[in-house]
């Protein structure tokens, strides 16, 4: 575990060369690569959610493709197309973008409905199907998705079936003053992004992401774990509660956590950091509620204040 522990805090360092004073929201994308799940950046235009996405991707020697998501994206854009070969005879399938083992889907609420559904098979199945053959895809595979808030004009908000099966969603936030300072100092002569070099290579990654499966997380915990996934389908402004998905979510961010701070077991306090970003965006709140003010995040916060956290 300490060997991990120092590369990641590797992968870190190289990240914050670029992302200045964000250390929690690079570390939350760092869990979900390693937990082989998928995450979601929503915050306002400029806070460096693509910048955060590439970063990882220098840091990491692996393959690495961006799609940008526009209004007239097509599926096979993402996905890739049969194209018919008259010499020989026959289609070839041509692999698009998603063919990577980091893909960026930058501003992915600009896109049509029909072409956020291209990702949904490779996110759940690491798979693609195109003209009724599947297509494996590279191991590892990990989206990082990029929105605006939808009271941006030109978004569409993505379904819940796909917002299902992204691990976590996390936000950047403002820098403060001081860190904005250091943003501008950094950028005078070349920006931070030609600095930042590989630290881990694909076999390790792969190796990483099997030790943290390993990490031991007692059955007290799974059960409240369970428990506070429950209690998201059960109250009164909620009306559509976290699926089995969100407790899967839970306990292997939770896994991340303990793994990043160089544990093979998880603690409460681990499980506890994670809620937010692992459920907030399955919830749906109803709109008399919504109307109130009431937020997934404070329904989140009412949840951990009631719950019994197991000694």
């Amino acid at each position: 575990m300490r060997d991990f522990k120092k590369r990641t805090e590797s992968l870190i360092a190289e990240i914050e060369k670029v992302i200045v004073g964000k250390r929690e929201a690079i570390e939350l994308v760092i869990i979900g690569f390693l937990c082989r799940g998928h995450i979601l950046i929503e915050d306002l235009p400029g806070l460096g959610k693509t910048m955060l996405a590439r970063a990882l991707a220098r840091a990491v020697d692996c393959n690495f493709r961006r799609i940008q998501f526009t209004p007239d994206l097509l599926p096979a854009d993402v996905t890739g197309t049969s194209i018919y070969e008259k010499g020989h005879g026959k289609f070839t399938f041509r692999p698009g973008p998603i063919f990577a083992n980091l893909l960026l889907a930058d501003e992915i609420n600009r896109a049509t409905p029909k072409s956020q559904s291209a990702l949904l098979e490779s996110m759940e199945e690491f798979q693609v199907t195109v003209d009724g053959i599947t297509h494996e895809l590279p191991k590892p595979f990990f989206v990082i998705a990029t929105e605006n808030p939808i009271e941006y004009e030109g978004t569409y908000a993505l379904p819940e079936a796909q917002l299902d099966r992204f691990l976590m969603k996390v936000r950047i936030g403002y820098p403060t003053p001081e860190q904005e300072v250091t943003i501008l100092q950094r950028q005078v002569l070349v920006h931070p992004i030609e600095k930042v070099r590989p630290v881990l290579a694909v076999p390790e990654v792969l190796a990483m992401q099997q030790a943290l499966r390993e990490v031991h997380i007692d059955p007290s915990l799974q059960h409240y774990v369970v428990d506070v996934v429950n209690q998201s389908r059960a109250h009164e402004a909620v009306a559509l509660g976290a699926s089995p998905r969100g407790s899967l979510a839970m306990m292997r961010c939770s896994q991340g956590v303990a793994f990043l701070d160089g544990r093979d077991y998880v603690i409460p306090d681990d499980v506890k950091r994670v809620t937010q970003s692992a459920l907030s965006h399955r919830l749906t709140i109803k709109p008399d509620h919504r109307m109130r003010g009431m937020t997934p995040q404070r329904v989140i916060e009412q949840i951990l204040q009631s719950v019994t956290v197991p000694v």
